[in-house]
């Protein structure tokens, strides 16, 4: 099928030219602080709502532009908690979701928050946030 596509092709004079695969939006950019011990090993439910709670930065493509959605989203219920939609993926729109999120539930000790080991979540600043609320 493949050759008779070429054959086609050259018998039209197209030729096809070589374009670069866009590579997928990955906020890893190596260990940047202290990891933290996986501790829901791919585990994503919980039986009481505001136990676990999971976060990831997610890239979509509109219109010739890209935009960030970065959600937390209950383990139980499967709410979102709060969310954040940027033209960059950056600590600030991880840091406003974060806000968000503990000014709805401002009581949250014990609760598991899990994300990927992107280097927003890995930020002095993030870590912080996440300390101060137990």
């Amino acid at each position: 099928n493949h050759k008779k596509v070429q054959r086609l092709m050259q018998k039209m004079g197209l030729f096809a030219i070589s374009i670069r695969k866009k590579r997928k939006y990955s906020s890893y950019y190596g260990v940047q602080g202290k990891i933290k011990p996986d501790l829901i090993k791919r585990k994503f439910y919980a039986i009481i709502p505001n136990r676990h709670w999971f976060t990831d930065v997610t890239e979509f493509h509109l219109k010739d532009q890209k935009l960030y959605l970065s959600p937390i989203i209950d383990g139980c219920t499967q709410e979102i908690i709060s969310y954040n939609i940027s033209r960059h993926p950056d600590l600030k729109q991880v840091m406003t979701m974060l806000d968000d999120a503990f000014e709805k539930h401002p009581a949250l000790n014990g609760l598991i928050f899990h994300s990927d080991r992107g280097w927003q979540y890995q930020h002095q600043a993030y870590q912080a946030a996440l300390a101060n609320r137990g």
